[in-house]
């Protein structure tokens, strides 16, 4: 057992769209990733997720409004929302979810990282 320091482990990778595990319990798992530009629109079939802006400000799209994450903030996603991220400048996320989740959802692309890296 010991504190993990989330902007230490941020300063270790630079990519953007490709999340890095930190931890993990009771089947989740809580994960960083950068984030910058426009994601792909794409839902999570059996899987809620959780999004906590560390650093920057999120657009999260829905198909029927639009909601800003500000830095300090987070929002839920439930599964089987279809959600578009967005991040006009870099933002920096902490993740929380099933160690299942996908990150594309039901979408397979360039973007889809099937093995995430630990940290």
């Amino acid at each position: 057992m010991k504190a993990v320091n989330l902007a230490e482990k941020c300063a270790e990778f630079s990519d953007c769209w490709s999340p890095k595990v930190v931890g993990e319990l009771n089947g989740q798992q809580v994960r960083l990733v950068k984030l910058q530009g426009e994601f792909v629109w794409h839902h999570h079939d059996h899987e809620d997720e959780l999004f906590l802006v560390m650093k920057g400000t999120l657009l999260m799209k829905f198909r029927d409004r639009d909601v800003w994450v500000n830095e300090g903030e987070f929002i839920i996603i439930p599964r089987g929302t279809e959600h578009l991220p967005v991040a006009p400048a870099e933002v920096h996320v902490l993740l929380f979810e099933p160690a299942t989740t996908l990150n594309t959802g039901n979408v397979e692309n360039q973007r889809t990282v099937k093995v995430l890296e630990q940290i």
